[in-house]
């Protein structure tokens, strides 16, 4: 009782409670047993492809190429992290809307690859254009080249295809 005659209210809980994590995919090895995990992990396969194989090509053309590069080694690197997150099962203990982050993550890379794969299709295209080093007229990209960045631009094309897929799948589990 207080001096004034009123009960004193009972002191909070020490324990702390946060609010539940919103989610839809299961956490741990059974991520892998979904749609999203499987499209997510051929995302990281054929991105490490685009990777190899745009930096196998000796990037000729640094300005158009950097930013495929760039965009692979990024989204390469997230894909992983967010699979790891995921098998680790870290999302049940972080209270965020992981359906809303998945919509995300898959829309901006989507866009990100997207674009990469356009500028790796020109890259490819400009096989033909004969530049003129000091003394003699070469084409832009040898066949050697060229061959690798067909390689890269079918590549890209699929990747953003599963970016586009697993975007569908989060578009289809977030509700706002």
């Amino acid at each position: 009782m207080s001096a004034g005659g009123a009960p004193v209210p009972p002191p909070p809980n020490p324990a702390v409670s946060f609010p539940a994590p919103r989610i839809t995919l299961p956490a741990g090895p059974d991520i892998l047993r979904t749609y999203s995990g499987a499209f997510v992990c051929l995302e990281i396969l054929f991105g490490g492809l685009v990777w190899i194989l745009v930096a196998s090509s000796n990037v000729p053309l640094p300005l158009l190429q950097g930013w495929v590069m760039f965009v692979s080694v990024t989204a390469f690197i997230f894909s992983l992290l967010f699979l790891g997150v995921f098998l680790s099962g870290v999302v049940t203990q972080i209270d965020a809307n992981w359906n809303f982050l998945d919509f995300v993550y898959h829309f901006t890379v989507f866009v990100f690859y997207f674009g990469a794969f356009l500028l790796e299709a020109a890259t490819t295209s400009l096989h033909d254009l004969h530049c003129n080093t000091t003394m003699t007229v070469q084409p832009l990209l040898s066949d050697n080249q060229y061959n690798i960045n067909v390689a890269a631009t079918i590549f890209a094309f699929v990747t953003t295809a599963c970016y586009g897929c697993s975007l569908g799948l989060a578009l289809r589990r977030w509700r706002p």
